[in-house]
């Protein structure tokens, strides 16, 4: 009975510093030399397909799909059940940075160096709508929990709130001074978290558009930003080699963790909360046990940096991509507890009205973990030809309305979404095939490719010009308000003064 993979081997590390500060956790047994084997993380399989590093990793709602971006330009869809498949869906024309599905798995959207976001539906036809709007390269799209908004970030600078239902931009949101790594949306949808090069980590409120808090870390900038299942916490992936976890109740840094020796890239919390899986530039992914404050287990697999990581929605796999170019299916194991009731505990809370919760699941005290920790090492070995894993088949879908379909594709290969979001989406695409007929517009109507071209360096002109008004707008807005601060100083100076004549 050969899988191909061997058997990881496991290996306990040392532990070396001062036990951090936090509750006593509950009397345990003392651990084994070696861990059991039902417990640890173990690789399921490695999937090859991409010819570039692998940007973006995210399942759909049953985690029986698997979807992936990359710097190839290409979008690819796994389906993960005993017939695996993938299949290439094409149509950015630079590198490929973010994907997500949305929460019902009906729609995927992808952001691109290209500038723009697409939403998908995830179907042989290959239907896309393309959002435009930035003016620089987009570094991360995701999701609102209720499936209707989408967030991205960009090098322009900006955070843009989109509509999925009328596939338009709502409104931008501006404050950062360097690019923008990452923005999230909170489960209840309030609120924005967001992460930059300008080395701050901002909370945002989507309601009256304004920055509410803003957290600084002066030793380097987050790469990457996400809110725990329950909406009170953030965790940060910083290129200072860290992950720092803030309560956005109390503007207080809970936890301090510098376990990797090289930049973090992307962090992902299990649906529990309970565990934060990380990954970096050193090539490893790391797990911490957020309720006693440690690191638990160090993963290897990949050869150079990790770039992705994402759980599924029921925490029971996770899969990582990497800048050689794989994506690795891990299923996860360690998680023993049952934590149903507590998935429905988190999701009570993202209803709007619920008031903020009070419950401190993590400790409370910020506290330095090192470098050298005590975990379990998973190393799963190659050494023996795998025989029984081989590459699926991968079947290439090209973002057009004329498509047709491959002989050996049945049509429950990949989902299907109700005939009335194909209506919706095959209107907005008609719309939005109508708003860039200028970009087509040597083809339709026969006017010289040298129009066409300057035509379309106006429309560019004029979106840079809509960025400038909105940052002056901006700027004009916290004038007056520094205006209005300084009038209300100056009459309570001369109050103050009257009073004491």
């Amino acid at each position: 009975m050969n899988s191909g993979l061997g058997r990881p081997c496991l290996e306990r590390g040392g532990f070396e510093g001062t036990p951090p500060l936090r509750r006593l956790p509950l009397p345990r047994c003392p651990a084994p030399p070696m861990a059991s084997a039902l417990e640890d993380p173990v690789l399921i399989r490695p999937f090859r397909g991409h010819r570039a590093a692998v940007t973006g990793v995210a399942f759909n709602a049953d985690a029986a799909g698997l979807a992936t971006s990359s710097l190839d330009r290409f979008l690819m869809v796994w389906k993960l059940k005993t017939q695996c498949r993938a299949y290439k869906f094409v149509g950015h024309v630079e590198a490929v940075t973010s994907v997500q599905f949305s929460p019902d798995g009906q729609l995927l959207a992808s952001a691109s160096q290209d500038r723009t976001v697409r939403l998908w539906i995830p179907c042989i036809h290959g239907e896309s709508s393309v959002l435009k709007g930035h003016t620089a390269s987009i570094c991360s799209v995701s999701f609102s929990h209720d499936g209707h908004f989408l967030v991205s970030a960009s090098n322009d600078k900006s955070i843009k709130i989109w509509s999925v239902r009328r596939q338009r931009l709502l409104f931008s949101l501006f404050q950062h001074t360097h690019w923008v790594r990452c923005a999230k949306f909170s489960p209840d949808g309030r609120l924005v978290a967001s992460c930059s090069e300008d080395k701050s980590v901002k909370i945002w409120d989507t309601r009256n558009k304004t920055c509410i808090d803003s957290f600084l870390d002066y030793g380097g900038f987050a790469n990457f930003v996400d809110f725990n299942p329950s909406g009170t916490c953030i965790a940060s992936a910083g290129s200072n080699h860290t992950v720092k976890l803030w309560d956005i109740r109390m503007n207080k840094l809970l936890q301090h963790y510098k376990v990797h020796r090289a930049g973090v890239n992307c962090v992902s919390f299990h649906p529990s909360g309970n565990y934060l899986i990380t990954a970096s530039t050193d090539g490893t992914l790391k797990i911490l046990d957020l309720l006693e404050g440690r690191l638990i287990y160090t993963l290897h697999g990949h050869k150079g940096p990790v770039l992705s990581v994402a759980f599924s929605k029921g925490g029971e796999k996770f899969a990582s991509g990497g800048a050689d170019a794989q994506v690795l299916l891990w299923k996860t194991n360690f998680d023993s507890f049952d934590y149903k009731e507590v998935l429905k505990h988190h999701i009570r809370r993202t209803h709007i009205d619920d008031p903020p919760h009070l419950l401190d699941i993590y400790p409370r005290s910020p506290h330095l973990h090192g470098e050298k920790l005590q975990s379990v090492e998973v190393n799963p070995t190659f050494d023996v030809t795998n025989t029984q894993t081989l590459d699926p088949p991968v079947i290439e879908i090209s973002s057009s309305s004329s498509f047709s379909t491959p002989d050996d594709v049945s049509s429950g290969d990949l989902q299907y979404p109700p005939s009335s979001v194909l209506a919706t989406s095959s209107k907005r695409k008609s719309e939005n095939e109508s708003e860039s007929a200028v970009h087509n517009v040597d083809k339709q109507t026969g006017i010289s490719p040298s129009l066409g071209n300057a035509l379309e360096h106006i429309v560019e002109q004029l979106d840079v010009l809509t960025l400038t008004i909105s940052i002056l707008e901006q700027r004009l807005t916290l004038t007056e308000d520094k205006l209005k601060e300084c009038l209300e100083n100056q009459q309570k100076m001369l109050h103050q003064g009257r009073q004491e004549e």
